[in-house]
């Protein structure tokens, strides 16, 4: 069993997700915590490769660089490779979302 850093928290936002050399691939998130994302994606992306990721939380708008470090069928999992702005925005939504999901309020958490 993998032990995680930090725990995940369900999110269903819009993403967009730039490669290198490819046009922009939309999809939508699964999940979230502070150190990566993971999302559904129609378009596949390089496993390994370092892309700019953007998406909007309950506190602001999130532009992060993060490597894709696993696919499975369109799922795939991003983990955050810079400390930035953003990292405020996206630990401030993971700790109102733990405060939603754990009280069995998951439902009422982040509005999509």
């Amino acid at each position: 069993m993998e032990l995680r850093r930090h725990p995940r928290f369900k999110l269903d936002v819009e993403i967009r997700v730039y490669p290198r050399d490819c046009p922009v691939v939309r999809g939508h998130t699964v999940d979230i915590s502070e150190s990566g994302i993971s999302a559904m994606l129609r378009v596949e992306v390089p496993l390994g490769e370092v892309v700019r990721l953007e998406f909007t939380l309950p506190f602001g708008e999130v532009e992060v660089l993060a490597m894709v470090r696993q696919r499975n069928a369109f799922r795939y999992g991003f983990q955050f490779v810079e400390a930035s702005s953003a990292q405020d925005v996206i630990g401030r939504t993971c700790r109102q979302l733990a405060l939603a999901q754990s009280g069995g309020d998951a439902e009422n958490g982040v509005e999509s």
